[in-house]
């Protein structure tokens, strides 16, 4: 099997559960994804949509493999290279590698001495996890020399009127560059292993987010 490094998603479901990421990469064809988790997952796409115009006219980077809906990370980092050197005001789902790591920025926007990042989260409040999801990203972004102002949540407001509400969580990221760094290099190791991780079964088939593998593991299928 050809392995990226860790992607941000790969990361927080690793730190969620080793085993959790092994399968992810070696037996993906025992998750049961539940509709109403889909129907979530549906939904938050829809309003990290609908959040790329909230600083007016952007410049997307998505770039798809052909005749796929997989994102081609290594087109998107190379256009998002190219729109960084044009200066673009505002980029979103910027892409960058830093060696095989991944991650897309939902908004960078520029400021007058680097870039300030947005991450768009289809909740009501901010979320532990959402700030280690932007710790990794910070963590990415100034490995590949992007100098980083200020980082921010973006969660959902209370109706059409203010549908977005901004969070500076700069400080919690930033903190925490050192931790992602302390469990990056080793989720890359676990994760190309080739026999299954053991984990017993316990609060991380549910916190914070219910397992696809639940019954793989429980022994339910």
């Amino acid at each position: 099997i050809l392995f990226m490094g860790i992607t941000k998603t790969d990361f927080m479901r690793g730190m969620q559960c080793r085993k959790m990421l092994w399968l992810d990469k070696h037996r993906p064809d025992l998750k049961i994804i539940p509709s109403e988790i889909q129907q979530k997952l549906d939904a938050g796409n829809d309003f990290g949509d609908r959040a790329m115009a909230m600083f007016g006219e952007y410049e997307e980077m998505t770039v798809y493999r052909p005749g796929t809906q997989i994102p081609d990370k290594k087109a998107m980092a190379a256009k998002t290279a190219e729109h960084l050197e044009k200066g673009t005001p505002v980029i979103c789902e910027a892409a960058f590698i830093y060696y095989n790591n991944y991650c897309a920025v939902d908004i960078l926007k520029k400021t007058e001495n680097g870039y300030d990042f947005y991450e768009v989260k289809n909740a009501g409040e901010v979320r532990k996890q959402f700030i280690r999801d932007t710790a990794f990203q910070y963590y990415i972004l100034s490995r590949c020399k992007i100098k980083v102002g200020k980082i921010y949540i973006v969660t959902h407001g209370d109706d059409e009127a203010s549908p977005f509400v901004i969070h500076d969580v700069t400080k919690e990221a930033k903190g925490r560059a050192k931790w992602v760094n302390d469990h990056i290099w080793d989720l890359n190791r676990m994760q190309k292993q080739p026999e299954e991780v053991e984990v017993c079964p316990g609060e991380q088939c549910m916190e914070p987010y219910e397992c696809w593998y639940y019954e793989y593991c429980h022994g339910e299928s």
